[in-house]
């Protein structure tokens, strides 16, 4: 077949592209920047997230993805056109590709198809939606086609979607419009009201990176990072030292959310499958499962063994590309949604 089979992870904190037979080839920040006076765009991916609460008055950078869906619609097609311009260059641009996007699984209808018509709108012959759990699955190489249970936990930037699948569909699910920014937003409220002091999302960011962990760990490996910022009262730069405790305080809310979903999942979970899942394990993908002490804390909270999958933050990206490969049984077990360009219909 002309063209690439191309698979999208649409995430609200980083958009990662794959393309078969060259594997995850992009992976760049879901921000774009804007001048407010001509709605010009100035910079995407990268480039934008720099400007991130850096730029002057007539120019602001934003998210158009929101809970990983789409908020604003001409924003996300502009930044999906720039990055698979970018995927495709010196190749013919008369190709028609086949694309495979991951979107959550509480995703409404409205939602999917606005992905869909922006697939569409950027070129490709075939787009199609698979929800963003069995394409982590897909992507962590577990078997989802078997009759046999397997757990995914999903934890990305706006959402975290926690599944049990089977025979190649989800069987019990569960999508969270919470997951890493929400947990960056949490910090930022905790350092702003304990220590007066106003931060911004990619301080919060690296913070939670650095010194981040869920558990409580002996006083001698506890972190410590210096955080600028402005204090709330003199309105003046300072800086304070943090350290782990305080981030894991500042998250607890947001991981204790995320862990009562895993529970209510595995409530819902039918007996045998339940069985299996104790065998196998509950597999962490994303970014939000390369916080320090997660796995260990999901287990302790489960009794069910936890790991972190190879490459979490591509599992994703990786699955939506080698779903196309078995395109035809994931649309029998509805786990697949497709629309076709109109004019490529004869």
């Amino acid at each position: 077949m002309l063209g690439l089979d191309i698979g999208i992870d649409l995430g609200t904190a980083t958009i990662l592209i794959y393309v078969k037979g060259k594997g995850v080839i992009m992976r760049e920040p879901s921000v774009v920047a804007i001048d407010q006076n001509n709605n010009k765009i100035l910079a995407v991916g990268s480039e934008a997230k720099r400007m991130l609460g850096r730029t002057p008055g007539n120019v602001v950078a934003v998210r158009p993805l929101q809970s990983g869906v789409i908020a604003n619609y001409t924003m996300t097609e502009a930044m999906i056109r720039h990055f698979l311009k970018k995927t495709m260059s010196g190749l013919n641009k008369f190709l028609r590709h086949r694309v495979m996007i991951g979107v959550p699984s509480g995703a409404t209808d409205v939602e999917r198809r606005a992905v869909l018509e922006a697939a569409l709108e950027v070129g490709a012959k075939e787009a199609y939606l698979i929800e963003e759990p069995m394409a982590a699955a897909i992507g962590a190489g577990l078997a989802v086609e078997e009759p046999r249970g397997n757990m995914v936990v999903d934890v990305g930037g706006g959402t975290s979607d926690i599944a049990v699948i089977s025979l190649g569909g989800l069987v019990v699910a569960e999508s969270l419009r919470m997951g890493g920014d929400a947990m960056d937003e949490a910090i930022i409220r905790y350092v702003r009201k304990k220590y007066n002091l106003e931060i911004g999302s990619q301080t919060a960011e690296a913070l939670k990176i650095a010194i981040g962990n869920c558990c409580n760990i002996p006083e001698e490996e506890k972190k410590t990072m210096a955080v600028k910022g402005r204090d709330v009262v003199l309105g003046l730069p300072r800086q304070v030292e943090l350290t782990t405790n305080d981030v894991r305080e500042a998250i607890e809310d947001i991981v204790s959310s995320i862990i009562r979903s895993i529970r209510r999942v595995l409530e819902l979970t039918p007996a045998e499958l339940s069985a299996d899942i104790i065998d196998r394990g509950i597999v962490l993908t994303g970014g939000g499962a390369l916080l320090k002490g997660l796995p260990e804390l999901i287990h302790d909270q489960t009794g069910i063994k936890t790991y972190v999958a190879d490459s979490p933050l591509e599992c994703v990206a990786l699955g939506t590309g080698k779903a196309l490969d078995e395109l035809k049984a994931l649309k029998e077990s509805g786990s697949v949604y497709s629309a076709i360009k109109k004019s490529s219909v004869r």
